[in-house]
C-alpha cells in the first residue's frame, strides 16, 4: 500500500502543478508515467485479491509559486521515491512484486529524477 500511495501522491501534485501552470514538461509526460506505475500498482493487488486503496490526495497537495519550486519538489519526491523502494524490498520476497517495484524504482531514479533536475535551479 505504500508504494501505491507514494505514486498516487506523486500524480497529484503533478496534477496540481499542471493545474497551477499549464501543460509543461516534464510534469505532463512524468504524470503519464505515474498513470503506469499506478496501474502496475493495482495489477498487484487485483493479481494478489486485495482492494487497491483509492487516491486521497487529490486537492490535498501543495501548490508551488514558481514552476522552479515545482521541480525542486519534483526533484525531492523522486529521490523519496527511489528510497521507499529500498525500504520495500527489505519487506517483500514476492519475485512478480519484486519485478514491479525493480521497475518503477528504475524509472524514478533514471527517467523521472534527472528530467526534474533538469528544470530545477
Amino acid at each position: 500500500m505504500m508504494a501505491l500511495d507514494d505514486e498516487y501522491k506523486a500524480w497529484s501534485v503533478y496534477e496540481q502543478v499542471i493545474d497551477d501552470f499549464g501543460a509543461v514538461r516534464p510534469f505532463t509526460t512524468i504524470q503519464k508515467a505515474e498513470t503506469s506505475h499506478i496501474r502496475a500498482l493495482t495489477r498487484l493487488f487485483d493479481r494478489y485479491g486485495l482492494d487497491a486503496p483509492v487516491n486521497d490526495w487529490l486537492g490535498q497537495v501543495p501548490s508551488y509559486d514558481t514552476l522552479a519550486e515545482a521541480c525542486e519538489a519534483g526533484v525531492q519526491a523522486e529521490i523519496d521515491n527511489g528510497a521507499l523502494y529500498d525500504e520495500l524490498f527489505d519487506m517483500v520476497d514476492n519475485p512478480d512484486i519484486i519485478r514491479v517495484f525493480t521497475a518503477l524504482q528504475r524509472a524514478s531514479e533514471t527517467r523521472h529524477l534527472p528530467a526534474f533536475e533538469s528544470c530545477a535551479p
